[in-house]
């Protein structure tokens, strides 16, 4: 793995207290819609409010962090109790009423606020990937295990709004490159500002218009 790159630590600090404001912000404004989406999970589909899945955070030197992610539930339960991790693909069977209309407006995502609060996440970054795909990825794809080296993954980013859902190992590698240059954008806190706002300016598009996947 790569160990030269380093984020300005200017950057890394305002980074960090952007995210915390941004994510108290929106947990402060949207705490009042969880129990509206917990109640229409439950009705739509049985099964849990809330999904949980391990996924692979910043990558260190010696190691690769690991956390639980959490989103509100879009798929039937158990539904890959048979398959086994695979990815969502468009017309997934699998995704519940409630839960296409979550991922469009990309609400399905608000639980992952708290993984910001706990500096499991960043708002921006690139995304957390599972350990199920890890190493075919790392294997099919160059320099992709360089993609979080020092950098916390993002509940949105540069490759999300470009691109949106992962359906395949195509999809990550186009995605590899959107990741890096947002990584070389955190090197000043100019280039990193200007980047972060375009996010999420383009972020707050695709919620509005329902763009999601």
């Amino acid at each position: 793995m790569n160990t030269d790159f380093c984020i300005d630590p200017v950057t890394s600090k305002t980074k960090r207290l952007f995210d915390l404001l941004l994510a108290g912000t929106g947990l402060l404004f949207t705490l009042p819609l969880f129990p509206m989406i917990a109640l229409a999970i439950k009705l739509d589909s049985p099964g849990p409010v809330f999904f949980r899945q391990l996924r692979i955070g910043k990558a260190q030197p010696d190691h690769v962090e690991l956390f639980e992610m959490v989103k509100f539930r879009t798929m039937v339960n158990d539904a890959e109790r048979v398959s086994g991790a695979t990815w969502a693909k468009k017309q997934d069977p699998r995704i519940t009423r409630v839960g296409e209309f979550l991922r469009k407006t990309r609400l399905d995502e608000l639980p992952q606020l708290i993984n910001v609060m706990r500096g499991d996440m960043s708002m921006i970054g690139p995304r957390p990937e599972r350990p199920g795909f890890y190493q075919r990825l790392e294997e099919a794809i160059p320099f992709f295990a360089e993609r979080t080296y020092g950098v916390t993954p993002g509940i949105t980013g540069l490759a999300q709004v470009n691109q949106g859902y992962d359906t395949c190992i195509d999809d990550v590698r186009s995605k590899v490159g959107f990741d890096h240059r947002y990584a070389l954008a955190l090197d000043n806190p100019i280039s990193w500002l200007k980047m972060d706002l375009s996010i999420v300016t383009r972020t707050i598009v695709v919620m509005v218009r329902g763009r999601g996947q």
